[in-house]
């Protein structure tokens, strides 16, 4: 088997470790250990239990390459998922904007001028204006919640 690389899939030919398909995650280039982590089980449908095998490079020559394995979720699954990854996606937003109190600030004040002062109508500031305010809140507050990250 030639060498491996990140994101190789192979399946185990011994009794040594569980049956299922893995993918390489991590290659050693000083010793040659090789990290896997499996992704499916004996039956071949999906797993996510993070579980993570060390090999040195004699045990992996053990290893059969096979092709990236399909995914087994229906089609009502994956829209019944929305709801949870809504929700996970939002928390971790949510959590970004509290983490960076002064960015969320500083983004914030734009969208409740642009919010406010298109409610009010001020007679001096023509009505783009609050939408161009509006709009970069907006973007300011995506990019916080996001992940923003201090350069």
């Amino acid at each position: 088997m030639p060498s491996p690389t990140v994101y190789d899939h192979v399946s185990p030919t011994g009794d040594d470790y569980p049956d299922g398909v893995y993918r390489v995650v991590g290659v050693d280039g000083v010793d040659g250990a090789v990290t896997l982590l499996r992704i499916t089980d004996g039956d071949g449908r999906r797993i996510h239990t993070g579980e993570l095998v060390t090999v040195d490079a004699d045990a992996f020559a053990a290893y059969d390459p096979i092709d990236r394995p399909a995914s087994n979720r229906s089609f009502g699954a994956r829209v019944g998922s929305i709801p949870a990854v809504g929700y996970w996606s939002l928390r971790a937003f949510g959590q970004q904007l509290r983490t960076h109190p002064r960015a969320t600030a500083v983004a914030g004040v734009p969208v409740l001028v642009g919010l406010v002062g298109s409610a009010v109508s001020v007679p001096s500031v023509p009505d783009p204006v609050f939408g161009v305010l509006l709009f970069v809140g907006s973007l300011g507050l995506a990019w916080v919640g996001g992940g923003y990250r201090r350069r």
